[in-house]
């Protein structure tokens, strides 16, 4: 930059000091030196240059020492009181300069959506897929291009299945009882033990404890298939018990009907009966280390030897009866009793099924029987008359009709309500 000459001037007085002009440097060092103290942000400094020396300026006639060399680091010192820079100085830049953000900066500030406490945020959510029906036969004909969504029933359907399948904190059991039998009893077992085999990611399990040779086995696989089997039962299972120490080890003393696990009851007469109630809590602790979900067929009548420890493990009951008069009063005195002897919770909320396994004639009316019973229960549930049911053979889900499917359904669905 070229040196600023001061502009010519009348000659001064003797004695009287001649003002001298300065470089823009000069002058703006002059004039930070001269503001009033007051809080200023930190200006960001650039990296520092090397000085840059201007030419000496001229020499006004007398106003200067010969031979005197000012550069543009030089301070103005109008008064002799403001200190003269550093040579090294560099002018700070403005503290009003804008600093342009970077994009780190940009990116750091904005508000970002969280990958995994809301990943829905990043996925279109999707309408159910219709299955049969007429929206079913649309959404195929179109490929999915259009979805009508469930129908009602579909949905009733769906949330029956995300009942039966709630995840579980625990062991459960459920005993299903009757004061008579050959009213669906086992039959239910098998069925109810199926439908929750087919909808929980876990596999249950049936213990027959009935004392009068129990055939829960028999229907769940079929008779001949039993007999095929190593027909191991709850008195192999027991004498054993001290060397049963995993899963695989009880395997060994199971039978499989598909994902539903089987533990048989005893077929000796002479020793189906002699099951204790300390023996069932033990066959009932162990099964808990494995399983999260367990029915157990009981005997007829609740006074048999078992039966005690059956209803101390319990969580809920199910309750057998049939569309007949004398049903309908046993299946009220079962939930009476239950109550008079200390398992009060476990009659308020049972589930009674009726079971219409003879399909009764039309001079029973169904309606008084379930009304009858559906005031001291928590929910009453009725199976149709199925010959896949009724035949006292193989069950098995394939063949039922659908209205039985359904109640089996609501059936299993009331039984994992009940777990709490």
């Amino acid at each position: 930059m070229p040196a600023i000459t001061p502009e010519p001037s009348s000659t001064p007085d003797a004695g009287t000091p001649v003002p001298r002009r300065t470089s823009w440097a000069e002058a703006a060092a002059a004039a930070d030196q001269a503001k009033p103290a007051a809080h200023v942000p930190a200006p960001t400094r650039r990296p520092a240059r090397p000085p840059v020396t201007a030419q000496p300026p001229a020499q006004a006639s007398g106003a200067a020492h010969p031979g005197e060399h000012h550069s543009l680091t030089t301070a103005v010192a109008d008064d002799g009181d403001t200190p003269a820079p550093p040579s090294s100085y560099v002018p700070e830049t403005p503290a009003f300069r804008r600093i342009r953000p970077t994009a780190a900066d940009v990116i750091a500030d904005s508000p970002m959506p969280d990958f995994i406490s809301s990943p829905g945020l990043f996925v279109k959510e999707q309408k159910p897929r219709p299955v049969g029906g007429v929206r079913g036969a649309i959404y195929a004909m179109t490929r999915g291009a259009w979805n009508m969504g469930p129908s009602a029933k579909q949905r009733d359907e769906d949330e029956l299945a995300r009942r039966i399948a709630r995840q579980l904190q625990g062991s459960y059991n459920t005993a299903v009882l009757s004061l008579k039998g050959g009213i669906g009893k086992t039959s239910t077992t098998v069925g109810v033990g199926l439908t929750l085999a087919e909808f929980r990611g876990d596999a249950p399990c049936a213990i027959d404890a009935n004392p009068d040779s129990g055939d829960l086995v028999e229907r769940a696989l079929g008779e001949g298939i039993y007999q095929q089997a190593s027909p191991r039962t709850i008195t192999d299972l027991l004498q054993n018990i001290e060397s049963v120490d995993s899963l695989t080890a009880l395997a060994r003393y199971m039978h499989h009907a598909g994902r539903l696990h089987l533990i048989a009851g005893e077929q000796d007469p002479e020793v189906s009966d002699s099951l204790t109630a300390e023996e069932y809590l033990r066959i009932r602790k162990l099964i808990s280390n494995y399983y999260s979900v367990a029915l157990t067929d009981c005997g007829t009548g609740v006074t048999h030897n078992a039966m005690s420890g059956i209803l101390q493990s319990a969580d809920n009951l199910v309750i057998a009866a049939g569309y007949a008069v004398s049903g309908a009063k046993r299946a009220r005195s079962t939930l009476h009793w239950l109550a008079s002897h200390g398992y009060e919770d476990l009659a308020r909320n049972a589930v009674v099924v009726i079971t219409d396994k003879d399909e009764v004639s039309s001079r029973v009316d169904k309606d008084a029987i379930e009304e009858h019973l559906a005031g001291i229960c928590r929910q009453l549930i009725a199976v149709p008359h199925d010959r896949g049911v009724a035949d006292g053979d193989l069950v098995t889900l394939d063949v039922l009709r659908p209205e039985t499917r359904r109640a089996y359904k609501e059936i299993a669905a009331a039984i994992v309500d009940g777990y709490r």
